[in-house]
């Protein structure tokens, strides 16, 4: 089962939940004040590959993903 992140637009918490794909949009209660008024995230993620090709790894959270460039978004490259 994947794992979402939430957010909370009372609290302004952050958590993470286990469920199912098919479940991933329903409501969900913030763990931290118990409210119903959340979202779920956008989650970044970091990936390598080893296939060979010029991309080594992906952009992972807070990086960029060129490995010459210390911004953290290609458009400020």
């Amino acid at each position: 089962m994947p794992l979402y992140e939430y957010h909370c637009n009372d609290c302004q918490g952050e958590f993470e939940v286990l469920c199912s794909f098919s479940r991933a949009d329903e409501p969900v209660s913030c763990i931290q004040c118990n409210s119903s008024h959340t979202r779920r995230a956008i989650s970044l993620f970091s990936a390598v590959s080893k296939g060979g090709g010029s991309m080594e790894s992906s952009r992972s959270k807070g990086g960029s993903s060129c490995a010459s460039c210390a911004a953290t978004s290609c458009s400020t490259c």
